[in-house]
């Protein structure tokens, strides 16, 4: 829900589990930074290891109403969490009922940032919680989502984002956000490029790679306008987009990717990219819709 200042709040999921706090401190911190609301969204979906307890009668009504209970605590716990840790952020809660992905999706609609939490399981699995959120969310939001499966870290000097650039519009839109994150932060921001051969390969490499640091300046061109303070730096290299991006982003804040390219010469589309940092990327991973 937009706030009667037009500010858009940021959301985030919060996980019945209390170990599970990442995505939480992470939109907190986020909210503070931004001078943004932030909205606490729990969905009760199908119940979860959480609320099989000794708490939950069998009695359909009794087993709701116990339901409803074990959301508002959870909510409470999390509301009392976010005070502790940014005392000065503006806080409302939604307890709502139905799939926990659908749910976030809706909120989407009027929300500046959605975060949601992770944990990496191995490719036989479903990658996010029993109700997979993040990846359906991720594709079909329609603001950027943050995934968090680790707290942002810093272990190289000076403190840096990266962002994946293929001259798409969702791309260009990763830039942007990109830099205003790195600007929050006071962090410099890494703009990569990335060239992926084609099995049969080209007849001219060296083209090949011109035209893609072609795109990629005409890409970041004049973006730091806004925030000036922000080095820059782009780079092209060559390789799978997802293998290099994970690799580049090992030491970073987070990385940021369109949730959607434009296929074809780079090979940058959602399915592979955007899915295969989620799955293997150590940071936080920003997907940005056009």
């Amino acid at each position: 829900m937009t706030g009667a200042d037009g500010r858009r709040p940021i959301v985030v999921g919060v996980d019945p589990d209390p170990e599970k706090r990442l995505a939480l401190s992470w939109a907190a911190d986020e909210a503070q930074r931004r001078r943004l609301p932030l909205r606490l969204v729990h969905a009760q979906g199908t119940p979860t290891g959480g609320y099989r307890s000794g708490e939950v009668r069998p009695s359909w009504e009794e087993w709701n109403r116990e339901l409803h209970g074990l959301g508002d605590r959870v909510l409470r716990d999390a509301v009392s969490f976010v005070e502790t840790r940014q005392p000065t952020v503006e806080l409302s809660t939604l307890l709502a009922e139905g799939e926990p992905a659908w749910i976030l999706h809706e909120e989407t609609r009027n929300a500046s940032l959605v975060v949601v939490g992770s944990w990496h399981l191995s490719r036989r699995r479903t990658l996010f919680s029993a109700a997979s959120v993040a990846l359906p969310l991720a594709a079909h939001a329609a603001c950027p989502v943050v995934v968090v499966p680790e707290p942002e870290h810093i272990t190289q000097q000076p403190a840096y984002f990266v962002v994946g650039v293929d001259g798409s519009e969702h791309s260009a839109g990763a830039v942007n956000l990109a830099i205003e994150e790195a600007a929050l932060r006071g962090a410099n921001l890494r703009a990569l490029y990335v060239w992926h051969p084609p099995l049969l390969g080209v007849l001219d490499e060296h083209a090949a790679l011109d035209e893609c640091r072609r795109v990629l300046a005409e890409t970041v061109a004049g973006r730091t306008a806004a925030h000036p303070d922000v080095e820059l730096h782009h780079e092209v290299v060559r390789g799978h987009p997802v293998d290099a991006l994970t690799q580049a982003s090992e030491h970073a804040l987070g990385l940021v990717v369109g949730s959607r390219g434009r296929g074809g010469f780079t090979g940058m589309m959602l399915g592979s990219v955007s899915q295969g940092v989620l799955h293997h990327a150590r940071c936080p991973v920003i997907t940005v819709p056009a």
